[in-house]
């Protein structure tokens, strides 16, 4: 397709418009950051396997009736979405303890935790995205009473769902970020689910021997980032193995 004008470019993707009126065409990058982009690197291969892997949850999330904004993909770095206005809001579920609320309460990390625990932390690069209440989130009117009652309502299915299918193929799902957005149809608004779903903004470990098969890997000079993503798709049934090495597939199974 002819790419279009640019409308944003955050860390990890670009924002084109897209090809009719309420469509966007998001653009995964190769880019790596962390600790608020100070740490950055190129891993080549890392959007193909964002984009695919995004594609899948997002599909399945829609087959269980968790509105979201992707619409297909249209090459191996591209997807078409519905274009929504970001609620200004980052939505962590935390099953496990790690990451920064370990760091934070000094819980040791692989601490299993007693429920789902909802965080949220104002989208704000320049304050570092700081973690924030519901009465700052009331108060500041960055999210209705209506809209909170949805994002913590649709993230606990989300969870729910994710947990069980990363389970089914021998993953832990320890947390993980959401976005959302208000999407605006006939006069009509919804919050549906936004942005991507991939082992950027989510906690993966293997279920017997808990290695990261997440950003973390980056993020923690571990090594082997994109090998760690593909074997999660690999896992998902993303990637199949070949004797010329790994095919990305699609989900009828025919290479693609």
């Amino acid at each position: 397709m002819t790419r279009r004008r640019m409308i944003y470019e955050g860390k990890a993707k670009i924002l084109y418009e897209g090809p009719e009126p309420g469509t966007l065409v998001q653009y995964f990058k190769d880019d790596a950051t962390a600790f608020n982009a100070e740490k950055k690197a190129v891993l080549d291969g890392k959007g193909v396997l964002n984009n695919r892997i995004s594609e899948f949850m997002m599909t399945r999330l829609a087959g269980v009736g968790i509105p979201n904004h992707f619409i297909k993909r249209l090459n191996m770095r591209e997807q078409l979405i519905k274009k929504v206005e970001i609620i200004p809001l980052e939505v962590i579920v935390r099953n496990v303890a790690a990451g920064t609320m370990s760091k934070r309460l000094g819980v040791e990390e692989g601490t299993q935790l007693p429920r789902a625990i909802v965080e949220f932390c104002l989208k704000n690069d320049e304050l570092g995205d700081p973690l924030v209440s519901e009465e700052h989130i009331a108060a500041f009117n960055w999210a209705s009473p209506q809209e909170m009652d949805e994002l913590i309502a649709l993230s606990l299915r989300v969870n729910d769902f994710m947990s069980g299918l990363f389970a089914g193929v021998g993953i832990k799902l320890v947390d993980f970020k959401l976005e959302f957005g208000r999407h605006f149809e006939n006069d009509v608004q919804r919050t549906i689910l936004a942005d991507e779903i991939s082992p950027d903004s989510c906690r993966l470990w293997d279920l017997e021997t808990n290695e990261k098969l997440d950003k973390d890997r980056f993020r923690r000079d571990l090594g082997g980032v994109t090998e760690a993503y593909a074997e999660v798709a690999r896992r998902l049934g993303i990637i199949k193995e070949s004797a010329q090495g790994a095919e990305i597939v699609s989900f009828n199974g025919a290479p693609k």
